[in-house]
């Protein structure tokens, strides 16, 4: 059977799905035929291609875009590390290979989960406040060296919050899908959430991982916890991690993903009692959609040049495996 990731031998025409700003896809002139769309022609233009580039990677077009009628393109990457706003049961069913922005933003998710660690450790949100009343209040924080954390996600980018976190002498414990070397089991997440002082959300969203953090296991955590999400915001049911910060169940949390972004300014979780709110933002650092124009134009020539693709998302299970 012939590859269906393989590319044709006319020039391709690689369609992106827009977000501004526009990705530098120059290295790619006299190579590919790079054609523009958006959310409302986007189930027009998705016969006539042979590459989808989802560089709209908070638009959930492609779900209803793609079941329709005519020939699919062969390949997808989205500008994300995430998958669940692009696979429709239609999509996972296909022969089109799926890729994702994996290796992107790792490191930098990690920096902003320890800086979130500490910030919290520190009472540093409240020190802003005090200084805009011009209140001077002298308080002890916490040492963070020696507590405890929970990663949950054994991804790179739950390793990176778990190489990071460990830099900060954090005895850390991830959790996986399935156990192995250095990495828990599911079995084991109720047990290391009751003892962590963090607990990190950095799961891909999955059936089996949707709505995970829930009443039942914010109730599970210790009154000092702070909960960390930076993975996919339905992991967490905002209603239960609203009820656990007002009946002080944990101590504090800080959300950059939810469920409906952007965020609308009537939503309670704007006034909730020690969390800290950021606009979906943990992994974009200075230069970081030049990097991810770079990836898809790397991927691209393996696959003009009938070469394997990496960071190949497996359908089913909706994330790219790993160890």
């Amino acid at each position: 059977m012939p590859d269906p990731s393989a590319p044709p031998t006319a020039l391709p025409t690689v369609l992106v799905l827009d977000a501004d700003p526009l990705p530098r896809l120059g290295r790619l002139t006299g190579r590919a035929r790079i054609e523009h769309t958006d959310a409302s022609s986007l189930a027009d233009r998705l016969p006539h291609a042979d590459v989808l580039l989802v560089w709209d990677f908070a638009s959930r077009a492609v779900r209803s875009a793609w079941p329709g009628g005519g020939r699919r393109p062969r390949w997808v990457h989205t500008a994300s590390a995430g998958v669940d706003h692009l696979l429709c049961p239609e999509l996972a069913a296909s022969d089109t290979v799926v890729t994702n922005a994996r290796g992107i933003f790792d490191q930098p998710i990690a920096e902003y989960v320890a800086a979130l660690v500490l910030a919290m450790a520190k009472d540093l949100p409240r020190s802003l406040d005090l200084q805009r009343e011009r209140t001077w209040r002298h308080r002890a924080s916490q040492r963070v060296a020696g507590t405890r954390a929970c990663v949950v996600g054994s991804g790179p980018i739950g390793r990176a919050v778990a190489r990071t976190l460990r830099a900060l002498d954090v005895r850390t414990a991830v959790v996986g899908r399935t156990a192995h070397t250095g990495i828990h089991g599911p079995e084991e997440l109720d047990r290391l959430v009751s003892r962590a002082d963090w607990v990190i959300a950095a799961a891909p969203l999955t059936e089996v991982t949707r709505s995970m953090f829930d009443a039942r296991r914010f109730a599970m955590m210790q009154p000092s916890a702070r909960f960390v999400n930076v993975g996919r915001g339905a992991l967490v049911v905002e209603e239960a991690l609203a009820e656990a910060l007002t009946k002080r169940w944990i101590a504090g949390a800080a959300v950059d993903t939810f469920e409906t972004e952007p965020l609308g300014r009537d939503s309670p979780l704007w006034e909730l009692p020690g969390l800290i709110v950021s606009p979906h933002m943990s992994g974009d650092v200075v230069g970081w959609r030049d990097e991810l124009s770079t990836q898809f134009v790397e991927l691209y020539e393996r696959w003009a040049a009938g070469r394997a693709l990496v960071n190949v998302v497996d359908k089913q299970r909706g994330y790219v495996p790993g160890r």
